[in-house]
């Protein structure tokens, strides 16, 4: 048998991370550091657990793999309730989330928006956004007023609304509706607001030397870490419930080709689609990638 070259094992571990939903960072890397040095990494772990040596993360390595990092991870991102208590809807059907704040548009209280059903939609994306308005409640009266509509709203004290059935198609990002899943998180932006959310959810971290296509932008108020919780609670789920694969764009902080052409299938941001947005920059995309991974693994036995 021929032996396998490192450009070989390289693309294995590529295809590999994007069917089983692993990254480097389990090993000490980058997110997207697919180098010798990963080749490097898994053939240490392959030797400690007693597997063949061959710096691939194939079926038996995987196993093991789950195994440790379900048991062994230092920091968790969140804690997870042993069961579910609530479910996303898609095609009709309801699929786990592992989150406790939640009100979903068929409930009473429950809020929709704008859509259009489309019977058999698979969505291939997931389009995060921030919502620039004071409250999730404010930004539903804006999207109804301006004939809009998204799947998510993500409020400040961690509840995740749903609008809208994952099948539809909602109004949420121009050009891009027809294959994705949308969220808008929420926060007012600008720091004039700060003394109302401290007043009412404690004080906001205001994040500052965020650039975003190119350009730094003023300190502005970002998302409080209840919000981070939810958001890798919710895109577990949904990537569970529609196969969207847990990836994010290897583009940081400006336009995406894959994004821009819809050709992209994963998590990303608005801004990974247009240069006209910058919304929700400041946003950590592999950070994120890496929690809902774990959740995933540990909520949803995807490594059985």
């Amino acid at each position: 048998m021929p032996e396998i070259t490192l450009e070989q094992k390289i693309q294995y571990n590529l295809s590999s991370a994007r069917d089983r939903g692993w990254c480097p960072s389990w090993f000490g890397l980058d997110t997207n550091d697919y180098s010798q040095q990963l080749v490097e990494r898994i053939e240490e772990f392959q030797e400690e657990y007693d597997l063949d040596p061959d710096g691939m993360i194939g079926p038996s390595t995987w196993r093991r793999l789950v195994t440790y990092v379900t048991r062994n991870q230092i920091d968790k991102p969140l804690d997870v309730p042993a069961r579910a208590s609530n479910f996303i809807s898609y095609k009709g059907r309801d699929f786990p989330l592992f989150w406790s704040k939640f009100l979903r548009f068929d409930d009473e209280n429950g809020l929709s928006c704008r859509q259009r059903k489309v019977r058999g939609r698979k969505p291939s994306y997931f389009v995060n956004h921030w919502d620039v308005c004071k409250s999730s409640l404010s930004c539903h009266r804006v999207l109804a007023k301006r004939k809009l509509g998204v799947h998510f709203l993500l409020s400040s004290n961690g509840t995740i609304y749903q609008l809208a059935d994952l099948e539809s198609v909602c109004y949420h990002a121009s050009g891009h509706n027809s294959n994705s899943v949308g969220v808008e998180i929420n926060t007012a932006y600008s720091l004039r607001y700060a003394e109302y959310y401290k007043e009412k959810y404690g004080q906001r971290p205001i994040w500052s030397g965020v650039t975003v296509h190119g350009k730094t932008l003023k300190p502005f108020l970002g998302f409080y870490d209840i919000q981070i919780q939810a958001l890798a609670a919710l895109w577990a789920a949904v990537s569970y419930a529609t196969g969207i694969p847990l990836q994010v764009p290897t583009t940081k902080n400006r336009v995406d080709r894959l994004c821009s052409s819809g050709d992209f299938h994963g998590f990303c941001a608005h801004y990974h689609l247009t240069r006209r947005k910058i919304d929700p920059a400041g946003l950590d995309f592999d950070r994120l990638q890496e929690m809902a991974i774990l959740l995933k693994l540990q909520c949803y036995n995807v490594g059985d």
